[in-house]
Order: structure tokens, then C-alpha cells, then sequence
């Protein structure tokens, strides 16, 4: 077995069949065929069933796939490290879109201003699209609201943070100090896409009490849901590092429990097979040293019992 058992191995799985493999590759079908029964031989276990006219991967073709992965770029860092030595170090982060919205943009101002030399590339999206981008190892850190419990994802938290639920100045809510979960039922949420840790947890607070969520709009972006909220009559879940401006200005209210059950941290994620580079490093010493850690503290907040 060598490097190209696996890059056909990754070119079939990806493609979904044997024959565009070949054409991806520029080899003939009977040769990746003949590969990939090497690799089984050699492993033992099935890689690929056939259903129909579809080639479908099996667990264990979906691990060697994700280790292949891991392979093919640490030798390609070798690579890269003996031929380019003077080549600029690389940073590729993924952001949740909370992450992304509120802290992504500030975090690397400070990194590249401390570590100018290094190409780095952010992705920003919902937990479950950063987790599938670290286990095919095309990002090397992930800066999360979610959960995520992978085996192979190692995840440290690093920041803290809590959700609230939000109105605007005119929703009849505004007028109260307190109200309960009960309450929330009654009420049209803005709620972000399946997927968002903010969304999970809100959920899940709800569920655990009985409770249904109206959910009269599902949003990707938190500018959208501000706007939103500022013109209709609903309420939303967002973290608070998003709306302190419109706390500042009076233009949101926000409510939060008592308990802290909307508690959270943006954790670091990272596969526990990466090889931490100093840019890595890095960035994680710079996350570790949250400048707002008192957040709950500087806003009035209206409670929910």
C-alpha cells in the first residue's frame, strides 16, 4: 500500500463511483477497481457496497478515508517544509457563525498583527459544517458555540459566553422585569438554521421543560435576525457578544434565567491526529485570553423564572 492506493481510495469516495474516479485521475476503471480490492485485501473489511447502480462507502471505508486524509497532508507538509523552507507558514481556521459574527474578525486582527508572515483563510459556518471540514482535514482549528463529540476531535474551551432572549423596544415584553419559560411559548422566535449550537441549546431548554418553540423564521445570519427583530413583533436567542450594541443604544431588551443553564464557552477544536504548527499554537494562546469575560455583568437584564 502506498500514497496512491489511498489518493484513488479518496478520489472514489469523494466522486462516488469508480469510473469518474478514473476520469478524475486520469487512469483507467479496471486499475482504480483493482486498487481498491488491494486495499480490502489488505485491511480485510469491505470498503464499498454496491446497491443498485450505487457504490456506497462503509464505515470502515469512511475511516481509512478520514485517515488517508490525514496522511496525504502531513506528507504533503513534508513535502512542502523540505522544498519551500522559506515558504510563509498557513493558518486555516473554521468559525461557527456566532464565533464568526462577533469575535472572528477582531481575533485575527490581533493575530496577524502579531504574526504577520502567516497566510491564514477563515471559513464561517454552522457547528456541523466546521466539525465535517476538521475530520476531512481542511481546516486546522475550529472555534465553536456548539456541542461536538466526535472521538477523534479533541475540543477546549477557551471563551466564555451566554445566550439571552431578545425584543425590541416595542414588543410587549419590554415593559416586564420577569417573565417564564411559559411565556416564550406564546411568542414567534427568530431562530437560526438545524445545525447552530445556539439554536440546540435554546431547544434544548425548552424541551426539558415541556415546551414547544414557534418558530416563525429561520435565519442564518445574526445582522438579519437583528433587523428582525427591530421591525416585527418576535423574539430570538442570540449570544449576547452580538446585540451589545443595540443594549448600548436601548434598541433591544434581553432576558436570561437566573440559573445558568444558557451558559456556554466557544471551544477550540481540533483533530487529535493534527500536528500542531506554531501558527497553531499561536492562535490558540491568543483565544485562551478572553478581554470580555465579564459581559453578564455590564447589561440590565431582564429574568426569566
Amino acid at each position: 500500500m502506498d500514497l496512491r492506493h489511498l489518493k484513488i481510495l479518496i478520489a472514489v469516495e469523494e466522486s462516488g463511483s469508480m469510473s469518474k474516479a478514473s476520469k478524475l485521475l486520469y487512469i483507467t476503471q479496471p486499475s482504480v477497481s483493482q486498487v481498491i480490492r488491494e486495499l480490502e485485501n489488505h485491511y480485510g473489511v469491505r470498503l464499498f457496497e454496491r446497491m443498485g447502480r450505487k457504490l456506497l462507502i462503509t464505515d470502515a471505508g469512511k475511516t481509512l478515508c478520514t485517515q488517508a486524509r490525514m496522511v496525504i497532508n502531513q506528507f504533503d507538509a513534508l513535502e512542502n517544509s523540505m522544498d519551500h523552507l522559506c515558504q510563509q507558514p498557513s493558518l486555516k481556521l473554521g468559525a461557527t457563525i456566532t464565533v464568526g459574527s462577533c469575535l472572528m474578525a477582531s481575533l485575527m486582527s490581533a493575530y496577524l498583527k502579531q504574526n504577520p508572515a502567516t497566510q491564514s483563510f477563515c471559513y464561517v459556518n454552522n457547528t456541523r459544517s466546521i466539525e465535517v471540514r476538521l475530520l476531512r482535514a481542511e481546516l486546522d482549528l475550529g472555534l465553536i458555540e456548539g456541542s461536538i463529540h466526535h472521538p477523534d476531535l479533541i475540543v477546549e474551551p477557551v471563551i466564555d459566553d451566554f445566550l439571552v432572549v431578545a425584543c425590541d423596544v416595542n414588543h410587549p415584553f419590554s415593559r416586564l422585569k420577569e417573565l417564564t419559560a411559559k411565556q416564550l411559548e406564546s411568542q414567534s422566535f427568530v431562530m437560526r438554521e438545524t445545525g447552530s449550537g445556539t439554536r440546540d441549546l435554546f431547544l434544548d431548554y425548552m424541551k426539558r421543560r415541556g415546551l414547544k418553540v414557534n418558530i416563525g423564521w429561520e435565519v442564518t445570519s445574526p445582522e438579519i435576525i437583528k433587523t428582525i427583530l427591530l421591525s416585527q413583533p418576535c423574539l430570538s436567542t442570540l449570544s449576547i457578544r452580538l446585540i451589545e450594541n443595540e443594549l448600548k443604544t436601548g434598541q433591544l431588551l434581553a432576558f436570561a434565567p437566573a440559573e445558568p443553564v444558557f451558559n456556554r464557552t466557544f471551544n477550540l477544536v481540533y483533530h487529535k491526529n493534527k500536528q500542531l504548527t506554531p501558527a497553531m499554537i499561536a492562535f490558540m494562546n491568543l483565544v485562551k485570553k478572553d478581554p470580555q469575560a465579564d459581559l453578564k455583568n455590564r447589561y440590565q437584564l431582564g429574568l426569566i423564572v
